[in-house]
Formats: C-alpha cells, structure tokens, sequence
C-alpha cells in the first residue's frame, strides 16, 4: 500500500487536464473541506472527488473487487471508506456546496472512442453543475 499515493494520481491529473479545458478556476485539495475535495470550484461552490473504484468501492465496477485473502480486515476498511465519503457530502451539501463524483474507471485507458465519450460526459456533468449554480446565484439575487 506504500505504492498508492494520495495526491496527483494519474486520474486525477486528467481530470485537471479535464478542468482547464473548461477554464474554470480551482483549488486543489483545500483542507478547510471536508473531506479536503480533489479540486474545489469556488465560483461555483462546487467540490470534485476521484475516487478509486477499488478503495471507494465503485457499485457494478469491476475493478471494485474485495481481495480474497485477509476479507475481515479489507471489508471493514472498504466500507469504512464508502461510509466515511457519504458523511463527506453530506456534510458539503449541508454547507451549500455541490458535489461532483468522478470515478477512477471512467478516466482509464480504452479505446479512443471510448475515452472519448467517457471523459465528454464528465465535462457535461462539471458544466450541468456549473450552470444549475450560476442559476441559483442570480435567483438568490
């Protein structure tokens, strides 16, 4: 586990990549979040999590698997992380702020069509939220 980094992650720099071609201001990682989001829009008041379908544990995925061996300790960890992300955002969604989840899977590597069409629904999803909060803004007005 020494090998699973928690920052910067080949996901996520995509998803950055994703981001920037929508030229939206963000932060990454703010640790007055909770749950420090993998980026935060503030103009928008919109937090983005990538999560990993293994550890985050991705309904229907098949990277999301339980390892076979030691199953009492992975399932206690597993669900604690599923647990953990759904106070999370709720939490967030108490404080006003949006919540994006970006899976792992849908960043991998596939044929170009593929990758093509999973990464224009997410910059449709960022760009959905995007403008719901741009409407609630000027209806607070």
């Amino acid at each position: 586990m020494a090998a699973v980094r928690p920052k910067n992650t080949k996901a996520e720099i995509i998803a950055r990549k994703l981001i920037s071609s929508l030229k939206l201001h963000y932060i990454s990682h703010l640790k007055t979040l909770p749950g420090r989001p993998d980026f935060y829009l503030p103009d928008y008041s919109i937090a983005i999590f990538i999560h990993g379908c293994f550890w985050h544990k991705h309904p229907g995925c098949k990277y999301a698997s339980t390892p076979k061996s030691n199953l009492r300790f992975w399932n206690l960890k597993l669900s604690g992380n599923v647990q953990r992300d759904r106070c999370v955002i709720k939490a967030l969604r108490q404080t006003g702020i949006a919540v994006i989840v970006i899976w792992e899977c849908e960043l991998r590597k596939g044929t170009k069509k593929e990758i093509l069409g999973s990464r224009q629904k997410i910059l449709r999803k960022i760009q959905k939220a995007c403008k719901l909060r741009t409407k609630e803004v000027n209806v607070r007005k």
